[in-house]
């Protein structure tokens, strides 16, 4: 699996109900979270609320081997967790537009990771 994060920026004054609806779906819609991740090819996904003088922005990390699928199963499945998740997290708190557009996938610039006390650097750009 590959890594994949992004930012996008909460609407002002929705953090309240979007860590609401971040509760709700850690509790009484885990189940449905985890089988859309797993239809959606999503391995593991980590979310962070970062607070700049810009604004509100949710900071994701994904482990999946394809992004733009991911991308395009939470904005056009009608699974009943995913419309949910699209109208609540996507719409409501992020400002997204129904049937919009997938965003354009991000360039990976860096990759360091350390590994038996050796330092490694990957450029991302070599293949």
């Amino acid at each position: 699996m590959k890594s994949y994060a992004f930012a996008m920026p909460l609407l002002p004054g929705k953090i309240e109900a979007w860590k609401k609806y971040i509760q709700e779906i850690k509790t009484q819609r885990l189940n449905k979270f985890n089988a859309s991740h797993e239809k959606c090819g999503l391995s593991q996904e980590q979310v962070w609320l970062q607070n700049t003088p810009m604004g509100d922005f949710v900071v994701v990390h994904w482990e999946t081997d394809n992004p733009r699928t991911v991308f395009e199963h939470f904005m056009k499945s009608d699974e009943p967790y995913d419309k949910w998740f699209r109208e609540k997290i996507l719409m409501e708190c992020h400002g997204l537009k129904p049937g919009g557009s997938i965003p354009p996938i991000n360039e990976q610039i860096l990759d360091y990771r350390s590994a038996v006390g050796e330092k490694v650097y990957t450029d991302s750009h070599k293949k």
